[in-house]
């Protein structure tokens, strides 16, 4: 009876993997993945998963070991998002844009037992693992080889001697059984997911999601964007972000096809839209500013509905975007919440304002999904502030989407996760007469650009490196494409001070070599001084608004796509 009544607890936890089951009968011979060429049913995706799930168990990965995974938006990389923690363990994604030195500090801190390495990644990984301390256990590596790949760039599935190489993605599926029961989380506190918010410090933060958590995320995203069943995806946002915003589990929830693409860029976007009849893509606002940029005349042929977070998208690039057929959604999340807890309402009597006010009304943040409990913003006491859109405070959230907490890091999380539930998101914002929610600061002093988030704490220390610099400083500058960009702000030693000894092209490369390229400054102000405190504190609001005056930097002729979308590293 013991024993049955134990069966029964682990059947009925909650856990977004219970998708892929139902979507293997109700979605059996539709679509689930595209990826060139390469198309797979529901039916084969359950099957591919149950495989791979199967033979990681037959490696010894058990529950609660780390398996990470350094890929673009491949099928493999959507498959693992199932199959690693239908295994028992916990899945962490990494971003592949890293230089070696930060992946090596993940790696080790992740514990990881097992990597799966994207091909273009290999020798990223390789150089990584080679950082490792020599009683440090390395992980094993699965080569996740790209056939089409090779096929049109000439290059050779990469199998180098003296590696840890255990196999190949797609012989570990070959021979995994088909039948294979899942591991079901023993309670749905259980961590499924493991994402790291920042990848250039030494002690990093690892975001420990539930299955729990993320099923209330993933429904909660079908029901606020309005997804129906069986959309058509198009993966623009890279999935090591926070897990999709956990879309790679929602779609199988309703069916949905996966659009998968290795580089995306503006004309790839629209010949996949065309091409596949995509219906839903989310995307950051700088995949907006370049499909809008793009030199395309006619509109769609069918809206297409977009979600994009982070930096509020500008006015006309909403605008635009919305006159070529994309209906723009807006929202805030983080890593911390595992996906978008907060989002612009649309009202139906604000579909009679002109473009511009819509515009505004839809940058703006907006009020909590329904599955979130609560989000405020409250001043230094923890009271909330006035609803005028003027009384800034720290933005709050309260819910089944925040994290279980930081791994080995007990002081962060308690210094975020405080009484009654609230997680502090270090966000600064007012809330407005009608409840909206709209982000005026980075309390932290993130910048965000191009979709990446990136502490200017951590730009600094490498600036502080540099044998001429005395002081330093890094704020956001407007970018019209990237959205913002670290402007640094520097000033020299006093036997240092000439210029010719230290430009802005060295102190850029000196940052090339110990940052990933994406962190580098793009602008370097020298000054005699930084702007102080009575108490010796350097003024941000002072350099923020001088970054601002410089005005946004200009488009580049042929703007690139953004760094991230690449199929390697930058």
């Amino acid at each position: 009876m013991e024993h049955q009544t134990k069966n029964r607890a682990n059947s009925t936890q909650l856990t977004p993997l219970n998708f892929l089951d139902r979507a293997a009968i109700v979605y059996g011979d539709s679509t689930s993945i595209i990826y060139n060429r390469t198309t797979f049913t529901w039916s084969q995706t359950h099957r591919r998963c149950l495989q791979l799930a199967s033979s990681l168990s037959s490696l010894g990965i058990k529950k609660g070991h780390v398996v990470s995974v350094l890929s673009p938006n491949t099928p493999a990389m959507y498959e693992l998002h199932f199959a690693v923690p239908m295994s028992g363990a916990i899945l962490n994604n990494l971003n592949f844009r890293l230089d070696h030195k930060s992946l090596s500090v993940l790696l080790i801190h992740s514990e990881s037992k097992l990597v799966f390495v994207d091909t273009l990644s290999l020798s990223l990984t390789l150089n990584a693992l080679s950082l490792f301390p020599i009683n440090t256990q390395r992980p094993h590596i699965v080569l996740i080889n790209d056939d089409t790949l090779a096929l049109h760039h000439n290059i050779p599935p990469p199998l180098p001697k003296n590696v840890n190489i255990i196999n190949t993605y797609e012989a570990l599926i070959k021979k995994g059984d088909p039948n294979f029961k899942w591991i079901r989380p023993d309670s749905e506190w259980d961590p499924i997911t493991l994402n790291y918010t920042s990848g250039t410090t030494s002690s990093p933060k690892g975001v420990v999601h539930c299955h729990r958590a993320t099923f209330i995320v993933s429904l909660d995203s079908l029901i606020d964007w309005s997804v129906p069943k069986q959309p058509v995806y198009l993966w623009t946002l890279p999935m090591f972000h926070s897990n999709g915003w956990s879309y790679p589990w929602g779609l199988a929830a309703v069916g949905g096809t996966s659009v998968c693409a290795r580089r995306v860029d503006a004309p790839t976007i629209y010949r996949l839209i065309e091409s596949h009849g995509v219906t839903h893509m989310c995307a950051a606002p700088v995949v907006l500013n370049m499909l809008s940029n793009f030199n395309k005349t006619k509109p769609l042929k069918k809206p297409v509905h977009v979600l994009t977070g982070g930096s509020s998208p500008p006015a006309t690039i909403l605008s635009k975007a919305e006159s070529l057929g994309f209906d723009v959604s807006h929202g805030y999340g983080m890593t911390e919440t595992i996906g978008v807890v907060v989002s612009c309402a649309w009202k139906r009597k604000w579909d009679r304002f002109p473009a511009t006010e819509r515009a505004r009304l839809k940058a703006r943040q907006g009020v909590r999904r329904v599955g979130v409990t609560e989000v405020d913003v409250v001043g230094p006491t923890g009271e909330s502030v006035k609803r005028d859109g003027v009384t800034v405070g720290e933005i709050v959230v309260k819910g089944g989407c925040l994290m279980l907490g930081y791994l080995k890091d007990e002081d962060a999380t308690w210094q975020c996760m405080r009484e009654n539930g609230w997680f502090y998101t270090g966000d600064v914002g007012v809330i407005h007469e009608d409840g909206y929610l709209e982000i005026k600061d980075r309390k932290k002093d993130v910048i965000i650009s191009g979709g990446e988030n990136m502490s200017s704490v951590e730009v600094e220390a490498v600036l502080y490196m540099h044998p001429a610099v005395k002081e330093a400083a890094v704020v956001a500058r407007p970018d019209e494409f990237w959205g913002e960009t670290p402007c640094a702000f520097v000033s020299l030693k006093d036997e240092l001070k000439e210029r010719e000894m230290t430009t802005e092209k060295e102190v850029k490369e000196f940052c090339r070599e110990r940052l990933p390229h994406f962190m580098v400054p793009k602008t370097v102000v020298f000054k005699d001084e930084l702007p102080k405190t009575s108490t010796g504190k350097i003024q941000k609001h002072v350099l923020r608004r001088v970054a601002r005056a410089m005005g946004s930097l200009p488009m580049p002729m042929s703007p690139p796509p953004p760094p991230f979308l690449f199929p390697s590293r930058i």
